[in-house]
């Protein structure tokens, strides 16, 4: 369900603007759609008030929660089931950030990222509009407790590769969702539609872009489906986004031993970033059974971030949430089918990965 869709239904059904915006953005935050003081009856045109309890239960279809991950850290790992079977993950990550839930725009994602376990199953299809806002709503309602005031377009899939109904739920999110504009954060391998269209929109993100490397030739090894923007056109045209709009730009980096943790790669970072609007962070690799990769040290990671932080480079080094429930991106999806398709409760097959980036 694409969310203009039902703008459209709720307008067949005699809603007004103000109508339409209310239902909207109730479901949004996971309130009853006989919130408030005033009763519908005084406020709702009837043949929409006789269609809200078949609406309501179909926007609770879109998203469902199939199961819960606990993590030591204080995050949630959530197996969402979508209407048609389908299943993607959702993070409530730990309190202490920002209250915020990492949603996914896709089921898989195409770009392939070798570290990656989402990217290992290529595209299956399409998140809508209406299946990404339900993630948010779906967290609401199910731990109200842990309110969401931030959201971070970093689960499954690329959300380049689906903006229009990216774009659809990030208005939604960022108007009735209660969302406020800077605290919505689109992540990103780089497209240039993105800074094409971002500068368009009445809801402007933070944008968050993987670097991973500095080095042309080995970021491709990284992402081999990417956008072949070098990451100096990437800097760059995050730079122009971040001067326009006010909010620093987010590097993202998954720090893998013996890949992309050297010094020649600090030098690199420095080089590219010194200057900008600009804030890295250094993630070391959530590591996944059957794939070739590594963590650094802690302590080369934390090297790594005092390095830069004395070349003048603001540098945050963030753990991946929920190491401890198999939480790299996709996991959760994977062990889920394979233990559909086993009837065994034994964590899901890895698919190694055969690119070699030396390094």
């Amino acid at each position: 369900m694409q969310i203009n869709a039902l703008r459209a239904r709720l307008r067949a059904l005699g809603a007004k603007p103000k109508h339409e915006e209310r239902v909207l953005r109730l479901w949004a935050n996971a309130l009853p759609q006989d919130h408030g003081k005033r009763p519908l009856e005084s406020f709702l045109p009837k043949p929409l008030r006789t269609a809200l309890p078949g609406l309501t239960t179909e926007l609770a279809a879109l998203a469902t929660l199939q199961s819960q991950h606990p993590g030591v850290d204080g995050s949630v790992r959530l197996l969402v089931r979508l209407g048609d079977g389908q299943t993607v993950e959702s993070v409530l990550l730990p309190p202490d950030r920002a209250q915020a839930l990492c949603i996914s725009t896709q089921v898989g994602c195409a770009v392939g990222c070798v570290f990656c376990m989402t990217g290992t199953g290529g595209l299956l299809r399409q998140l809508s509009s209406g299946e990404i806002v339900a993630q948010v709503a779906l967290a609401r309602r199910e731990f109200p407790d842990r309110p969401v005031r931030k959201v971070v377009f970093m689960g499954m899939g690329e959300p380049a590769h689906n903006l229009d109904a990216v774009l659809e739920a990030i208005q939604l999110l960022g108007t009735g969702g209660g969302i406020a504009h800077k605290q919505i954060v689109f992540s990103t391998v780089g497209d240039p539609r993105v800074f094409e269209r971002l500068p368009q929109e009445r809801v402007q993100p933070a944008l968050a872009l993987s670097l991973h490397s500095t080095k042309p030739e080995l970021r491709e090894q990284l992402l081999p489906r990417a956008p072949r923007m070098t990451p100096q056109q990437l800097v760059e045209a995050g730079e122009a986004y971040a001067r326009a709009t006010g909010y620093p730009i987010q590097y993202q980096w998954t720090l893998i031993e013996g890949v992309n943790d050297g010094d020649d790669e600090v030098e690199g970072i420095a080089a590219l970033l010194q200057g900008r609007y600009a804030l890295m962070n250094l993630i070391p690799f959530n590591a996944v059974p059957g794939m070739p990769w590594k963590r650094p040290s802690w302590e080369r990671a934390a090297e790594m971030a005092r390095s830069l932080h004395r070349r003048g480079v603001l540098t945050k080094l963030r753990q991946s949430a929920g190491q401890d429930v198999d939480g790299g991106c996709g996991q959760l999806r994977a062990r889920g089918l394979e233990q559909a398709a086993t009837g065994e409760a034994a964590v899901g097959r890895r698919i190694p990965i055969a690119v070699q980036t030396g390094g």
